[in-house]
């Protein structure tokens, strides 16, 4: 494996771990707020993001790669509105999916075509994140600034049940 692609490989293993540290600040600050659905969906998100990092993590193994981990970071975003998070996430979702792009290219550049195909399931994923999260904040512009309408949100989002990755590398 040429080794750019190794590095940016195990770097996205550290992002994320981080986006998943990050979700979970997210759902403790709705759970703090009494807002049990929203913690629900984003602690679910976070679980997500762990299952991509092992995903990678694998793939690396797969090809006998070691795998480099690294610390990983505080979250260090500040909400001071129940849309706070909300904006963060689709923020955060545009960042990981330039970083997927990224790690892309350079396989590309490298005709490492075991790579491409493999990150084909992770740009899958980026859109359909992207577009979740995106729906989060637009459900919450739509519904959430009355009571009744937050209310209504958080029954819908604790309804989100966790289904693990379909991408499968044993």
């Amino acid at each position: 494996m040429n080794e750019e692609v190794k590095r940016l490989l195990n770097e996205q293993i550290n992002k994320e771990l981080y986006s998943s540290y990050l979700y979970l600040s997210m759902a403790d600050y709705y759970d703090y707020n009494n807002l049990d659905g929203f913690a629900n969906w984003f602690y679910i998100q976070a679980q997500e993001e762990v299952d991509h990092a092992m995903l990678l993590r694998r793939y690396l193994l797969n090809n006998g790669e070691a795998i480099e981990l690294e610390a990983i970071a505080k979250p260090d975003l500040v909400f001071n509105s129940f849309k706070d998070p909300l904006v963060g996430a689709y923020e955060h979702e545009l960042f990981v999916t330039a970083s997927i792009n990224n790690i892309y290219e350079k396989a590309a550049s490298v005709k490492d075509y075991r790579t491409m195909q493999f990150l084909d399931w992770f740009i899958q994923e980026q859109m359909e994140e992207e577009k979740n999260t995106d729906e989060l904040i637009r459900k919450y512009e739509l519904y959430a600034e009355e009571s009744k309408g937050l209310y209504q949100l958080n029954q819908e989002f604790g309804a989100r049940v966790y289904a693990p990755p379909t991408l499968v590398l044993d």
